[in-house]
């Protein structure tokens, strides 16, 4: 028997990871019981909700801007909810410091006023503007704004984000990165390499100062690249990172991200969408931060006139199932990518297990393992859902068609 109500609820389906039919219970927003059970009727699975590291803006909304409001961000976390991915890092690109700053001052305060956003918003990623300003690393961030960190900087942005979980990336090769990296880490930080040509000495030493992550492995940087020595090859080669791509099946070509499957060991591998205002909405023209970027019906992501990318426009959802047809392998294996792998690289859990929050994804599969619908179960907080509503699924990228 399937049945929930706004305390209590519980659910029969097939468990995405052992395979197994099983039975979930839920009491006060709290998982009390996962235990075996018949085969459910039909084609049902549970897995655990998608949680994504690098989130820009959402359905319609730019986290860069400064006047967003606890509208706006609910808007976004409640499309994100819709999209399969209950829990995200609110990410700030690059900007002038004082600017950056005080947006995330601002964007925190929001979040402090509603228990929604405390629930969803796990933490903060900011993605420069200690970063590369040479053509091509700079990527769509703005070289004029790029800077060396300083230990004044970090301190300030630990100053304003407190105890939350803080995702900084930066490029090595910035003077004083190193010893930055160090000074993050000591204070609860992790710190990702990203938008680098650092050389692989380089490279090593921020793995020995604490840098743990790679931003966006195979972007970030030129289109034309040296084919003896470049950064996917140098950090392929780097023991100690965990590095995120983006599985939109756009920004990594489908042959250099199986390569990179191949190369590191699966648990080194988190997916991300690297989400813009554009995920979620319609095609047309958006902002992100300070650029017009344009997306048409494939999802692109561009500055018009431009080749370069800015961000994506694929839900979380899509993003898993992209990815399980790009590596022509069974949805439940990469599926850990986007809920399990980035929580554990920043310290937390997301799992299906007995104490844990009552959030899950459910899955309507077809007879031959298509996905046809799914659900997002949130029992926990005042914004608990009572009722479980299936959305298509739809794989814009891929005409239309349902993906295994």
């Amino acid at each position: 028997m399937n049945m929930m109500n706004s305390t209590h609820g519980e659910i029969s389906a097939w468990h995405y990871a052992t395979r197994q039919p099983v039975q979930l219970r839920w009491r006060d927003g709290i998982i009390t019981s996962l235990s075996a059970a018949a085969a459910p009727a039909g084609s049902l699975w549970v897995a655990p909700p998608l949680m994504d590291l690098q989130i820009n803006g959402f359905a319609g909304v730019d986290f860069q801007q400064d006047d967003l409001t606890v509208e706006d961000l609910l808007q976004a976390t409640r499309g994100l909810r819709a999209a399969g991915c209950t829990r995200y890092l609110l990410t700030l690109i690059t900007d002038e410091w004082p600017a950056l700053t005080a947006r995330l001052r601002h964007l925190r305060g929001l979040r402090a006023r509603s228990a929604e956003l405390r629930s969803a918003i796990a933490g903060w990623h900011i993605e420069g503007p200690f970063l590369s300003a040479e053509p091509g690393f700079h990527g769509a961030h703005d070289p004029a704004c790029m800077r060396d960190p300083t230990p004044e900087h970090l301190l300030e942005l630990r100053s304003i984000t407190g105890d939350d979980p803080l995702l900084l990336t930066l490029a090595p090769e910035r003077r004083g990165a190193i010893e930055a990296i160090a000074l993050a880490v000591a204070h609860g930080a992790k710190v990702s390499l990203g938008h680098t040509d650092a050389p692989a000495s380089l490279l090593n030493a921020a793995v020995r100062a604490g840098a743990t992550g790679f931003t966006h492995l195979a972007n970030g940087c030129p289109r034309d690249l040296d084919r003896h020595d470049n950064i996917i090859w140098r950090v392929l080669d780097t023991p100690g990172l965990t590095v995120s791509l983006i599985s939109d099946r756009i920004h990594v070509a489908p042959p250099l991200f199986r390569l990179v499957h191949r190369a590191l060991n699966p648990s080194a591998i988190y997916y991300t969408t690297d989400a813009m205002a554009a995920a979620g909405a319609p095609p047309g023209r958006y902002r992100m931060g300070r650029l017009e970027v344009e997306v048409g019906a494939d999802q692109i992501v561009r500055q018009p006139g431009r080749t370069n990318f800015a961000g994506s426009a694929a839900r979380p959802i899509e993003a898993v199932f992209r990815a399980a047809a790009i590596l022509q392998c069974a949805w439940q294996e990469v599926w850990p990518r986007l809920s399990a792998t980035p929580a554990r690289f920043m310290g937390m859990r997301n799992e299906l297990a007995v104490g844990q929050p009552a959030e899950f994804c459910l899955l309507k599969l077809s007879a031959e393992s298509h996905l046809e619908a799914f659900a997002v179960c949130h029992a926990a907080g005042p914004e608990a859902a009572t009722a479980l509503h299936f959305h298509p699924f739809v794989n814009q990228v891929e005409g239309n068609r349902k993906t295994q």
